[in-house]
């Protein structure tokens, strides 16, 4: 019986990680670098100096939440696209109620939490092709550059060089955009209630993955391998995740930079 169930339990994990690692490690850095700009605002110019990215961040964190309940059938109950309240610290909520006996819907609790990490990033792309000239060519920089360091180092290196180059410079399209970038970038990552809620489609999606394993293992079948094919289909946000990771980088280096002389020191 053990010699049946580790292999199970070992396909199952790594199927896990092939599939959803870039949404855990990526959702992962991007909330540091969101607490961390947080902080460079709060220590120096308040709360509400966070609002000037927020009113749009939030309506598009909040809007992902939406588009998604929508999508696995969930019943809107409230929506707030933009409410800053300084004494709870929210912004926005969206508030749905699903039927608990339904797979899908339960299944969708999933996705709802992770939302803002799937539809954000895509607007940033949006962005960077509609108000930046020669977008395709800047972001076209990061592809193939996510399975080495170095090449991903070095298409770092030929985004920023493209992206901030002196033609970009000059063109106000181009502060529009990073703007823009900054406002969402600043607000994709799921907050602590968006991360609770998760957690029923977690489970199902593991059970689900576990029941899989079982019965190819039954049937003399290896799944991984056809899960690992499937996850190559997520393997082009990897580079837009490099991107929205560069994004938020940049807004940390500024806003810490800019606010510096105003911080309060403890």
């Amino acid at each position: 019986m053990k010699n049946f169930f580790i292999p199970v339990i070992i396909a199952t994990i790594a199927q896990i990680i092939s599939i959803f690692g870039v949404f855990f490690v990526f959702g992962l850095l991007l909330s540091k670098i969101q607490t961390a700009i947080l902080k460079n605002y709060t220590s120096s110019v308040g709360w509400r100096g966070l609002l000037w990215t927020a009113w749009l961040g939030t309506p598009v964190h909040e809007y992902s939440h939406a588009f998604f309940a929508i999508l696995f059938h969930h019943q809107i109950n409230d929506i707030v696209l933009f409410s800053p309240n300084a004494s709870t610290g929210e912004l926005g909520h969206v508030n749905h109620s699903y039927n608990q006996r339904s797979f899908y819907q339960n299944l969708g609790n999933f996705f709802i939490g992770l939302a803002p990490l799937i539809l954000g990033p895509l607007i940033l792309v949006l962005f960077l092709y509609l108000l930046v000239p020669r977008g395709q060519e800047i972001f076209s920089q990061l592809s193939g550059s996510q399975n080495s360091l170095i090449l991903l180092m070095a298409g770092v290196k030929k985004f920023l060089v493209l992206l901030f180059s002196p033609a970009n410079l000059t063109s106000y399209r181009f502060w529009i955009f990073l703007y823009l970038s900054f406002c969402i970038a600043s607000h994709l990552a799921p907050s602590k209630s968006d991360r609770k809620s998760m957690w029923s489609g977690w489970l199902i999606i593991t059970a689900s993955l576990f029941i899989l394993n079982i019965l190819a293992r039954l049937l003399h079948r290896d799944a991984t391998g056809y899960i690992i094919d499937f996850s190559h289909f997520f393997a082009g946000l990897i580079v837009i995740y490099i991107y929205t990771l560069v994004i938020s980088g940049l807004h940390f280096l500024i806003s810490y930079l800019v606010l510096w002389p105003g911080r309060v020191k403890k």
